[in-house]
């Protein structure tokens, strides 16, 4: 099973997770101070370390680690475990960070997201946030026996293989595929025009292709709609009509709602399945799966965004949008010197 590939034994994340309530159905750490990435972000010594605790009872949660950890959060702990888990769930992508936390001598951000979000998340890729994050190689510190989560995580790495499926070519290698999977939750995302490193995908991947091959390698060798040769890192897929209709046919609920929207022409009302059937013969297939990407991506994202100035309150919010300014300015300036 690839979610196998996501487990980590790092005491180092498990004893900044001593700090928090236990009640987690999921905990990750993820981004650059977890795995090395290229260009700005290279130096992990002093990255910040990026954690999500998923919580089946978040005002439960909350209400725990309010009495630990008061001055993890902004202005909005005075109003109570129920107004900050209201905030949490009904608001951006579902999920309530606390940035710019000292624990354990280090740098950490932490996100809070219910256990059934991210599982409607994972499968039907609502807002494509933290689903997006778990495309990604991460390091799973705690995880419950909760078959429901354990499942969707899996069927997340399916659906995004299959997503960078249909974008692709009928040949291309490893790298490439990789580099689809990594930018599909960027697909459409505004900070990657302002508070990003514009070649973040590709640092993200280019250290780390063995990381993407041990969390993906068993579900592309079990794929019967393409041909993986492992030795030379290369795969062909099947591009005819038929082989993209049963793709696109096993999308994410959300993404195939979008591509409806966009292909159904005003007053028509044709079904998501008879829209899928014309898009699988259209040469333009590939593109029409990154604007229905871009549909998802960019409002989850604006309004996450949006979010983070109440949640992490005015100061930080000032703060930690100034370091992503300036690792966007280093990578600029690395690639014009």
């Amino acid at each position: 099973m690839a979610l196998q590939a996501l487990h980590s034994s790092g005491v180092a994340f498990r004893k900044i997770l001593s700090h928090f309530p236990e009640e987690l159905s999921l905990a990750f750490a993820y981004g650059s101070g977890v795995y090395r990435q290229a260009g700005p972000c290279s130096n992990q010594k002093n990255a910040m370390l990026d954690f999500v605790f998923t919580v089946d009872d978040p005002v439960v949660w909350h209400s725990k680690n309010l009495k630990k950890n008061w001055n993890h959060y902004s202005f909005l702990k005075v109003l109570g475990p129920k107004m900050i888990s209201n905030v949490q769930n009904n608001y951006g992508a579902g999920v309530y960070y606390n940035p710019l936390i000292t624990c354990d001598g280090r740098l950490i951000k932490y996100g809070v997201i219910s256990t059934s979000i991210l599982i409607e998340d994972l499968l039907n890729w609502n807002n494509l946030y933290i689903a997006g994050r778990l495309q990604k190689p991460v390091k799973i510190i705690a995880l419950n026996e909760n078959v429901a989560l354990r499942s969707a995580l899996d069927k997340n790495l399916k659906s995004a293989v299959t997503a960078a499926f249909l974008m692709l070519p009928e040949s291309f290698s490893e790298e490439d595929l990789f580099l689809e999977i990594a930018g599909l939750s960027y697909s459409g995302d505004f900070r990657m025009v302002v508070g990003e490193d514009k070649a973040k995908v590709l640092n993200i991947v280019k250290p780390n292709i063995a990381h993407f091959r041990e969390l993906y390698g068993s579900i592309l060798q079990e794929n019967p709609q393409v041909v993986y040769k492992i030795q030379q890192g290369s795969l062909e897929i099947d591009k005819s009509p038929e082989g993209q209709f049963t793709q696109l046919m096993t999308l994410p609920k959300t993404l195939q709602q979008q591509i409806n929207h966009i292909m159904d022409p005003p007053g028509k009302n044709r079904d998501v399945e008879e829209t899928l059937l014309q898009v699988a013969h259209d040469p333009d297939c590939g593109e029409v799966v990154r604007l229905g990407l871009s549909a998802i991506v960019r409002p989850s994202s604006m309004r996450q965004s949006t979010k983070g100035i109440f949640t992490a309150g005015l100061k930080k919010s000032v703060i930690y949008s100034s370091l992503k300014l300036r690792k966007m300015w280093k990578g600029w300036l690395r690639k014009t010197s």
